[in-house]
């Protein structure tokens, strides 16, 4: 039996945005988990369109596409090709559970939800000649027992953060412009693997970087607690994501995660207006000190990658620059500037289709890189764009740069900014010429170097890590989290 696993390109490719790094940091996790109930006699092949032209001339009998939503298109293209085939195709994804409806033309089977539980189901039915249309995920969610994830299918040396993980599902909180209650409806919104499941899938992996995808890393604190815990003196440098509150909460969590190895974090700060955090449901924001999180975070070593909206109905013309000015004066490394983008089966979506904001619904431009929805009383659509734009120009100008890597107050933490920044927005063509001559596999030994402990102004206890010297100290480029 040959079964073919794909994940399309997003049409977004082809635009003036399209920046093949960020597109060839991580293999696509999804469908390699997915591949792990396949039995073992059958033939898989996973190909991410991302980093490598799709064979379209193959014969497989399964086929199973990922979809999300400005994939859309393209997956459905490809689900009809392989359907004319005489291939049986299942399609699943964030953007398959959101629209069920307009997925099923293009599909013999479709999945709802995580499919850690429908999967297994479906191929015992498909193998028996009585596979089912739609399959939802419901209350039985667990990754307990869960197989180990297929990583030999996936294509390390194609991607520059072949590392990476995914040890829990979902998230604790439900923010209006988030897809994922949508994707969990009907369940668990929020569970995790077990301890030692988590720790083995770790200890299989080569090298010493890693990279955790999981929404929110610290949202479970006994999880958490446990994993850095089974981690500490494993000498992982790990990077993740988490939220505001729980930077600040005084539990000790933080500092076992910098123990274990903990050197980089994506946070949501999303908007510095109180109106849009109230109106966008994120209460966790609400009240917090922003500038306070990102002095703990700093004085542990800690890197951040900040997360911003813009497009919000509070938003004023004003809002762009304040948000730059803000996040440079912070010493933020690397800023992730988002345009407010309703994505079907969120709460934000029902809002602006009731009010008739949306513009219209072609979902390869729902990128949250272009307007896509009227913004509210105070913008216009170009202001949104223009501005956003502009954010991205001045924070990471080599001015502003600079003046962010100053802030910090060891001349090593200095240094360390300004090469990240610069080298993650700044050197856009040589990254495109080692990924062009297949040699970005190459700096993952570098990475694993160079991603050594900034400083520390909080005592810790247990023995002092050695800073890592196979490569110069100062050129590690941060990376950011993207949506699955």
């Amino acid at each position: 039996m040959k079964v073919k696993l794909i994940l399309p390109a997003l049409t977004e490719a082809t635009n003036p945005y399209w920046r093949p790094i960020k597109y060839s940091l991580f293999p696509p996790l999804g469908l390699a988990t997915l591949a792990a109930y396949l039995p073992s006699d059958w033939e898989a092949d996973l190909q991410d369109e991302h980093v490598e032209s799709l064979r379209l001339d193959d014969s497989p009998d399964l086929v199973v596409i990922q979809v999300y939503i400005t994939n859309a298109f393209r997956a459905y293209e490809l689900a009809d090709h392989y359907r004319a085939g005489g291939a049986y195709v299942c399609l699943g994804g964030l953007h398959v559970t959101s629209l069920p409806e307009e997925a099923a033309p293009h599909a013999d089977s479709i999945f709802l939800g995580p499919g850690e539980e429908t999967f297994p189901t479906f191929l015992v039915e498909w193998q028996a000649g009585r596979a089912r249309p739609r399959y939802t995920s419901g209350a039985g969610r667990t990754l307990v027992g869960v197989p180990p994830i297929r990583r030999e299918l996936i294509k390390r040396e194609l991607y520059l953060v072949p590392n990476s993980i995914v040890v829990t599902r979902g998230c604790p909180h439900h923010c209006d412009f988030c897809y994922k209650d949508a994707f969990f409806a009907g369940g668990k919104s929020f569970y995790t693997q077990s301890i030692d499941d988590a720790l083995a899938e770790i200890s299989r992996l080569p090298g010493r970087h890693l990279y955790f995808l999981d929404d929110h890393l610290l949202g479970h604190t006994r999880f958490a607690t446990g994993l850095f815990e089974g981690m500490r003196g494993m000498e992982w440098l790990f990077q993740g994501a988490a939220t505001v509150d729980s930077i600040l909460r005084d539990n000790g969590l933080l500092e076992k995660a910098a123990r274990a190895g903990l050197r980089s974090l994506f946070v949501g700060f999303e908007t510095l207006s109180p109106i849009n955090l109230r109106s966008s449901n994120k209460p966790q924001n609400l009240g917090r000190d922003y500038a306070a999180a990102i002095r703990r975070l700093h004085d542990l070593g800690i890197m951040i990658n900040g997360s911003f909206v813009f497009g919000l109905d509070d938003d004023r013309p004003d809002v762009f620059a304040r948000t730059v000015q803000w996040a440079v004066e912070q010493g933020i490394t690397t800023a992730t500037f988002h345009i407010a983008t309703p994505y079907p089966g969120t709460a934000f979506y029902a809002d602006m289709e009731r009010q008739g904001r949306l513009l219209h619904r072609r979902w390869n431009e729902y990128d949250t890189r272009t307007v896509v929805h009227q913004p509210g009383p105070h913008l216009t659509a170009q202001q949104l764009k223009d501005g956003y734009d502009q954010a991205y120009r001045d924070f990471y100008s080599w001015r502003n740069i600079t003046k962010a890597s100053l802030t910090h107050d060891t001349l090593r933490h200095q240094l360390k900014h300004f090469a990240y920044a610069g080298g993650w927005k700044k050197f856009e063509p040589l990254w495109n010429t080692i990924i062009k001559s297949r040699q970005l596999h190459s700096m993952r030994p570098v990475l694993e170097g160079i991603l050594s402990k900034v400083r520390s102004s909080v005592t810790q206890t247990g023995p002092a890590e050695t800073p890592l010297t196979s490569a110069p100290a100062d050129l590690f480029l941060p990376l950011p989290v993207l949506p699955q």
